[in-house]
């Protein structure tokens, strides 16, 4: 009796010590969970050069702040760097260099290359695209395994072509780091056209301020945020001889489907949802949205069906591409994208098939082919012709009697239910605002409908879309949940 006493008092203090040493452990995320290793490698930017109290205010030092306590992010930049080797002050030959690659880190986000436009080393360009690879092998190879991550150059708001260069930036670098990013599978985000509206944000023309570097670690933050599913397996839907190509980055496959030209563009990884943007016509004109969704796990997708206005053979081709996206994995609605008189075939689409439309962005959008009977544009009465031709009209009245326009189908887009938003040029000739969009969103207000109309005062029908897409892609994210 006395034995099992004391047993149990043993028993009973036992689980007492086991119960404090677990909740000190439960705790102390050190203990119970490794942090998140983040290394920010690259130049003054990164190090935060021109930054008042830049140990706070660096981009690095203010992603730490927003990630918190699970993450370890340390500042691996060094002022004047290069990424050339050949360069005047390469980071291969820096100690910050030889600690990120002793940091063992989980996560490496590289931003070099601004100090490669000086004259002196502009010179090496072409080594540049195999130094960069060869940068991004160093860290793969670490043990960690970490995801490398190239960060386009911010802009340069400089003319000055005698150091750090705007046009060399513009024309050389970028292509050049997303040329790296494809070979090598590395992700990829787009700083340039985030901060390419903002020169405010750049005191001297070349460093961002404390406000700038905050919108950097902003985006990075979303990145290491992200979650993820298993990409989506197109290999057995598409035909033998299709191609990859390289779209800013990212693996596309061009293909034939039902003798037209289609295309789809991979992200590197696939958001939850597996969402997806169809693009109607222009293939990569303007595609900074597409660019920004990609990274953000969006595919991106195309079908051209010509000049066919969406008639009833363009609406079977499309549905034929959808049940083969659908099939292969990709959600079941998709966000409808339609420059021009490709927003007259984006909701031509949404207005058969509303249950397979999530969301519409309709950039400067002929929502009434009438226009090109009535139009004064120099191609117009060829494009007259033609409509009348695909939809089996057989005179300018019979065409002109033709209720299947957008302007046409409000009430039934309204009822659909999926959030529209339009941008487009009050400076319009082409196809004016007012006898477009602007008679359209009255229609689907009337009628219920949700619409929204970014304006741009003093631009034409060109340029399409906006130099920093943030907007349209908040609304398309927010669309999509």
């Amino acid at each position: 009796m006395v034995q099992n006493v004391v047993s149990i008092r043993r028993n009973g203090l036992n689980h007492f010590v086991f119960t404090v040493i677990a909740i000190f452990f439960l705790s102390n995320n050190d203990f119970c969970q490794a942090q998140v290793r983040i290394a920010c490698v690259g130049n003054s930017i990164t190090y935060g050069a021109r930054i008042e109290n830049r140990e706070v205010n660096s981009y690095p030092a203010q992603l730490g702040s927003m990630l918190g306590d699970g993450y370890d992010v340390q500042n691996f930049g060094v002022s004047g760097t290069t990424l050339l080797r050949k360069g005047d002050f390469p980071y291969w030959k820096t100690d910050a260099y030889q600690k990120a690659m002793d940091f063992r880190p989980d996560w490496v986000f590289i931003k070099l290359g601004t100090n490669d436009t000086k004259p002196v080393n502009r010179v090496f360009l072409d080594e540049y695209v195999q130094d960069y690879k060869d940068l991004v092998a160093s860290f793969k190879k670490l043990p960690s395994n970490p995801r490398v991550v190239l960060l386009l150059p911010v802009p340069v708001f400089s003319n000055d072509s005698t150091g750090i260069t705007a046009q060399i930036v513009r024309e050389k670098l970028l292509p050049m780091v997303r040329e790296v990013a494809y070979d090598t599978g590395s992700e990829i985000v787009n700083l340039y056209n985030l901060l390419i509206e903002s020169p405010e944000l750049f005191p001297d023309k070349v460093h961002p301020s404390a406000a700038g570097a905050t919108i950097m670690a902003r985006r990075v933050g979303e990145v290491v945020r992200m979650k993820s599913v298993g990409p989506v397996d197109f290999s057995s839907y598409l035909p033998e001889d299709a191609s990859t190509f390289n779209f800013y980055g990212f693996q596309g496959h061009d293909f034939t489907f039902k003798d037209h030209n289609a295309k789809i563009v991979e992200p590197k990884n696939v958001a939850v949802g597996k969402p997806w943007v169809w693009r109607s016509r222009y293939w990569g004109h303007e595609p900074q949205v597409e660019i920004a969704l990609l990274e953000r796990g969006f595919h991106v997708v195309y079908c051209d069906v010509f000049e066919s206005f969406l008639n009833k053979e363009g609406l079977l081709i499309w549905d034929g591409f959808y049940q083969l996206l659908t099939k292969a994995g990709l959600s079941n609605k998709s966000v409808m994208e339609g420059m021009s008189r490709g927003g007259g075939y984006i909701y031509r689409w949404a207005a058969f098939h509303p249950g397979r439309v999530s969301a519409v962005y309709a950039d400067a959008p002929l929502l009434d082919f009438k226009l090109y009977f009535k139009g004064s544009n120099s191609s117009f009465p060829q494009k007259w012709e033609l409509f009348k031709k695909n939809f089996g009209f057989k005179s300018d009245e019979e065409a002109l009697a033709f209720k299947g326009n957008p302007m046409d189908l409000t009430e039934t887009i309204a009822k659909a239910g999926f959030p529209m938003l339009h941008v487009v040029g009050d400076a319009d000739e082409v196809v004016p605002v007012s006898e477009h969009t602007a008679l359209f969103e009255q229609k689907i207000k009337a009628a219920g409908g949700s619409i929204q109309v970014i304006h741009k005062p003093g631009v034409n029908h060109h340029p399409h879309s906006l130099a920093n897409p943030q907007p349209i892609v908040d609304f398309i994210l927010q669309a999509t949940k």
